[in-house]
């Protein structure tokens, strides 16, 4: 049998050691993960999102954050049913890491700082698209694009008042470490009465 990784006591600072590897060997977008939400009669539904920040330390909340229209149909679920869970699963490790909890807005600070980090034409693609809804026609997408670009020539686009971010955060890790003939190694982390993690093994 291969060796157990080494686990660290707090979920955070695992994710952040096994992050590091993943960007260091995962050929793209090592921050992809999956975000699986829920509606209000609990139908779920999932989607591959862009990770853009978490907090490993200092921050109350600690959690991990993420960018949308508010409007789309993940906004409208999140609206309803605040809880999410996410998947982040690196290929080249043969890892994956299961995280839940509930969710929050990002503060509009974080919001505007992000999406100011943004190409501008993702900024204005923000303003033209209506995601989620019915698209007639992709020229209707270019026609609202272009009028975008005619109402905000340079580079100072505000952030739409419905494009901002979302935190997560966790109520439950669990890191999976893939080993021969299918004896995973699963390792549980859930929060304690003191304010820390209890850790735990699950069966493969």
């Amino acid at each position: 049998m291969s060796a157990l990784p080494e686990m660290l006591d707090d979920p955070f600072e695992q994710f952040q050691a096994w992050f590091q590897e993943a960007s260091a060997s995962e050929p793209s977008d090592p921050n992809a993960f999956t975000l699986a939400t829920a509606s209000a009669d609990g139908f779920p539904a999932a989607r591959t999102l862009l990770l853009k920040g978490f907090d490993d330390a200092g921050a109350d909340p600690r959690g991990f954050v993420f960018y949308t229209n508010t409007l789309s149909r993940k906004g409208d679920e999140l609206r309803a049913n605040p809880k999410a869970a996410m998947l982040f699963f690196w290929k080249s490790l043969a890892r994956q890491i299961r995280i839940e909890g509930l969710v929050q807005p990002a503060t509009l600070a974080e919001a505007d700082a992000y999406y100011a980090t943004r190409p501008r034409i993702s900024r204005l693609g923000a303003w033209a698209s209506d995601q989620s809804r019915p698209l007639p026609a992709r020229s209707v997408l270019e026609a609202r694009l272009a009028e975008a670009e005619v109402k905000y020539p340079g580079e100072d686009i505000p952030r739409p008042p419905y494009w901002s971010g979302y935190r997560l955060v966790p109520e439950r890790f669990e890191f999976w470490q893939n080993m021969p003939y299918r004896l995973h190694d699963r390792v549980l982390y859930t929060p304690d009465d003191a304010g820390g993690w209890t850790t735990g093994k699950l069966f493969p």
